[in-house]
């Protein structure tokens, strides 16, 4: 790709920005600098790290692969859609189960079709990419996620979680409930499942296991905790969502915050249910000393969701905008009330931040460049007849869309199905009538599902790591808590009410 590269940086000299008023080559050039860099990252670790035996063989496979594709090229020329399973789908697979990166392997299908089946020129790939990375609203992507650094630096997130602890841990399932509602909070502030179920977890597992909590329930409550809160503002996959399918970022905020308390309320039922043999033995009621003290402590943190919630949801500030108040806000009170932060410390929160931008950026780009492969060759076309063609209108195509995205979710993860399938999608479901606030509700939830089923969601298996709880013995407990989910995400498809009644 660096060749395309350079030259798509070359053609865009010409463009000036009209804010900057500079030529928008200073930002393409970020294209091929990363790949360069990217190459020599990749010649020192393939050098350090692999035999040389074995570096000749993946040369050999990798180049006998190349070749066959190349001498079949005038096959696949004939082949017209058949070459979207050939080349796109059945290569995106095959990376997939090697366990090459998913952005490469979004990247390497578009580029096997593009160069095997048709005669356009590889700049197309790139400039695919560049569009699909080059959002204004993912100029706030970063900001969050250097917000939920900050977060974890400062411990602003165990101070709720310890203010909601001392209000509701004398309660059967208290703590369970202190899970959820602190999930749902610190969501509100990081953007993170990661970061949410890392903050969560030291501060209450403890005491849950005082009480009689095996370690994985707590886990699977953990994990479905974070799925629920993933709708929460400000999450980086409704950001995403918004900026591919065109829907208002502050609609979307609004209705995630009514959907993430509608399936917290679930899931708190369901812990009840759960919690019936707890031991409550030596539990007390938190004194209000303790009480308001807590809530002093905490007070500063708890202002934050509310403040990034009430100024996008409100028209005051963007989505990019309210990310950078948030830092700023985070940073100020983090300093003054939390301790502060160490140079080295912000030194490697900036390094995360930027590693973690990258990573989303990247397969924002390849997923783009593949879903244009896609619309390019009528596939879309194809799909939308096939999907208005279905009987039982919106509902099946509800149901249908559910399926999908339970089962991408467990493959790709969240970001890549939502960039590949949005265009082709939401479309559908504006024809059918069916709201996009409310359709991308059902995508995100279905898409999180996925992502924490076992035995392949990813996400399951980052719950397990934080939990130190074997994924084998926790696969048991978690499906009772995923099917709470899935009848919430039923009764979100069928009563639109519920995603935009607050619209």
């Amino acid at each position: 790709m660096l060749p395309s590269a350079l030259e798509h940086w070359y053609d865009e000299f010409p463009v000036v920005s009209p804010g900057l008023e500079i030529s928008t080559a200073w930002r393409v050039a970020g294209i091929p600098l990363g790949i360069t860099l990217m190459l020599v990252v990749l010649a020192v670790k393939l050098w350090q790290d692999v035999s040389k035996r074995d570096l000749l063989t993946a040369l050999l496979v990798v180049g006998a692969a190349i070749g066959t594709l190349w001498l079949l090229s005038p096959v696949f020329a004939g082949l017209g859609k058949a070459n979207i399973l050939i080349l796109l789908v059945a290569i995106i697979a095959v990376c997939l189960a090697i366990g090459v990166p998913i952005a490469f392997c979004f990247g390497a299908g578009a580029m096997a079709f593009l160069v095997f089946s048709t005669k356009l020129p590889a700049t197309v790939i790139v400039g695919r990419m560049d569009e699909g990375m080059s959002s204004l609203i993912l100029l706030s992507v970063p900001v969050f996620v250097l917000l939920g650094c900050i977060l974890d630096a400062t411990g602003m997130g165990k101070a709720i979680v310890d203010f909601l602890a001392s209000l509701f841990g004398h309660v059967r399932a208290g703590m369970s409930y202190v899970m959820l509602g602190s999930l749902y909070l610190v969501s509100g502030i990081s953007g993170s499942k990661v970061s949410d179920m890392a903050t969560v977890a030291p501060a209450l597992f403890p005491e849950m296991k005082r009480r009689g909590n095996k370690p994985e329930e707590m886990v699977a409550l953990l994990g479905t905790g974070a799925i629920m809160a993933d709708t929460v503002p400000p999450s980086i996959v409704l950001i995403v969502i918004g900026s591919v399918a065109g829907i208002s970022i502050a609609a979307l905020f609004a209705s995630g915050f009514v959907v993430a308390f509608f399936l917290l309320v679930i899931l708190a039922a369901a812990a009840r249910w759960k919690a019936r043999g707890e031991l409550m033995q030596g539990v007390r009621r938190a004194p209000f000393r303790l009480i308001g003290k807590a809530l002093v402590i905490a007070a500063p943190a708890l202002v934050l969701p509310f403040l990034v919630r009430g100024a996008v949801t409100e028209g005051i500030a963007t989505a990019t905008e309210v990310s950078t108040i948030a830092v700023v806000y985070a940073l100020i009170a983090g300093m003054l009330l939390y301790g502060g932060i160490k140079a080295r410390d912000m030194y490697r929160m900036l390094v995360e931040t930027a590693a973690m931008t990258g990573a989303i950026l990247i397969i924002l780009g390849t997923a783009s460049a593949a879903a244009w492969v896609l619309t390019q060759t009528g596939f879309a076309q194809y799909l939308a007849e096939v999907m208005k063609g279905l009987p039982g209108g919106w509902i099946v195509y509800m149901g249908v869309t559910i399926a999908v995205f339970l089962t991408l979710g467990c493959l790709l993860e969240g970001l890549p199905a939502i960039v590949l399938l949005a265009p082709l999608m939401f479309p559908i479901a504006k024809d059918l009538g069916i709201h996009g606030v409310h359709y991308a509700m059902v995508v995100v939830v279905s898409m999180n599902i996925g992502l924490f089923a076992p035995p392949i969601g990813i996400g399951y298996y980052i719950a397990c790591s934080i939990g130190k709880v074997d994924p084998d013995a926790a696969m048991r407990t978690i499906w009772f808590y995923l099917g709470a989910l899935v009848l919430g995400l039923i009764a979100i498809a069928l009563v639109p009410a519920i995603s935009i009644g607050v619209l």
